[in-house]
């Protein structure tokens, strides 16, 4: 069972149909036509359209389970993956959980007390408060020690929520309110700390792999930078000019991270590196990432297959000496959200989703034509990767499949995603988390030229047609 939605539910029956195994979906009533509902063996309902009825309904979940005999659950990412209480429930009720025990759950999954875990094996982190702030004297007084700006961040969960830069004393009692409420809401924890605010870092993420027999190796970095509000919207693999030292000594603290409280199954050890290259503990998170699937793109491996075995209980198939690197793989999240409208979710029917053919490219999406994208979920609507031999080759590879995407009935970030990849300082890869904020104005000026431009090809496209009678009959 897939205890989430959409692709990434899709991708794991993949692989699990693959190895053998017989699938089943969880739906709210929302998603009972969906794509990944129609592409298991098995579905059942868990519950109404909003999440906190269906998708973070524990109970209802392990009651699905239970029913259909299930062997084994994977969480995916989003909703109650990095869900210490969960994780539990799942093996409290002898069924195997693809992901890592509750108790490294909890110690890594909340940035509080994943820090600690940090500074106790002597990685380096960024200097702050890493301690859950308990009143607005105590966070101003730590605030005019740090130094302004600082960075107010929740303690559990990720993908920006709970996160506010604070310029100056004055903003600080209304970010930590907001910050606090955002937490609350998302995670249902709104312990927050302060740290210093690093400018324009680069955020490089280490993927670590372990098994529940000690074995725990490390797989090639991944560059996350490019963000908007503090989520990731393209990932690449291998990251740019970055040195061997810096890389190795990454990787090595990622592994003794989660060694040093015997995690195992999938996890991703994060970090930025400041403008001078020196590098700090970010934060770990303890499942399956969305962009897990450009490392698989380098590597060849299967991040799902590795995770599903290891969840049965068996060893890890791989050594540190057998992980190759091969060539660059590119990924873009295309979401359904109008660019130009401060990235408004767009929700409705497509009405027409035609897919690249373009070799080296892989696409994970969880809809197709005539399904209905729904206002009360994330709205990723599909992961658009591209492999080649280097990165410049790959860029270009990754533009011309985005140029031959086309989505219609919803808006999409597809012009946007053209634009930004075209941009000088993303073909060089120098980038850092702020240059979507940077540059946002003219990416939008010229992705709304290339919208324009595609409707007027399509228009004359239509009257030439109509003009010969050859008009299609759909």
């Amino acid at each position: 069972m897939v205890a989430n939605r959409g692709e990434i539910a899709i991708r794991i029956f993949k692989t699990a149909k693959a190895k053998g195994w017989a699938t089943v979906a969880v739906y709210s009533e929302a998603d009972k036509d969906s794509l990944h509902v129609q592409y298991a063996d098995e579905s059942f309902c868990i519950g109404p359209a909003p999440a906190i009825k269906s998708y973070l309904n524990i109970e209802s979940i392990i009651h699905a389970a239970i029913a259909l005999k299930v062997d084994c659950i994977h969480p995916g990412y989003g909703f109650l993956s990095e869900n210490a209480s969960f994780a539990q429930a799942v093996r409290d009720a002898h069924i195997h959980f693809a992901g890592p025990d509750a108790e490294s759950m909890k110690l890594l999954g909340n940035k509080i007390s994943a820090k600690k875990m940090a500074a106790a094996i002597g990685m380096p982190l960024v200097p702050g408060h890493h301690q859950a702030i308990a009143d607005l004297d105590e966070a101003l007084k730590l605030a005019s020690e740090i130094g302004y700006p600082v960075m107010i961040k929740a303690a559990a969960g990720g993908g920006g929520k709970g996160m506010r830069i604070i310029a100056e004393a004055a903003q600080l009692r209304e970010g930590i309110l907001l910050a606090q409420a955002e937490a609350k809401a998302s995670f249902g924890n709104d312990d927050i700390f302060i740290e210093r605010f690093i400018p324009s870092p680069r955020h490089i993420e280490i993927q670590v792999i372990g098994d529940s027999h000690g074995h725990l190796i490390y797989l090639p970095e991944r560059e996350c930078s490019l963000q908007r509000r503090h989520q990731k919207i393209m990932e690449e693999s291998p990251a740019n000019d970055l040195s061997d030292e810096i890389r190795l000594k990454m990787s090595e603290d990622a592994v003794r991270l989660a060694i040093s409280c015997g995690y195992f199954s999938t996890g991703t050890v994060e970090f930025i590196v400041d403008r001078s290259g020196s590098y700090y503990f970010l934060e770990m998170n303890t499942r399956l990432q969305v962009e897990h699937t450009v490392t698989e793109m380098i590597t060849g491996l299967d991040l799902v297959d590795l995770q599903l075995d290891i969840a049965m209980g068996n060893s890890l198939k791989i050594n540190q000496k057998d992980v190759l690197t091969k060539g660059h793989a590119i990924q873009w999240r295309i979401c359904a959200e109008d660019p130009s409208q401060k990235f408004a979710p767009s929700s409705g029917k497509i009405t027409r989703y035609h897919v690249p053919r373009i070799d080296q490219i892989r696409l994970d999406s969880g809809y197709a034509q005539n399904k209905i994208v729904s206002i009360f979920y994330d709205p990723m609507i599909a992961k658009l990767i591209a492999w080649d031999t280097d990165r410049i080759r790959c860029l270009n590879r990754l533009i011309s499949a985005l140029q031959e995407f086309d989505i219609e009935g919803i808006t999409t970030t597809i012009a946007f995603g053209i634009q930004v990849l075209n941009h000088s300082s993303i073909q060089k890869g120098h980038y850092g988390v702020d240059f979507i904020d940077k540059n946002l104005e003219s990416i939008l000026e010229d992705s709304s030229s290339i919208a324009q431009a595609k409707a007027a090809a399509a228009l004359a496209l239509y009257l030439y047609q109509k003009s010969l009678g050859t008009l299609p009959n759909n």
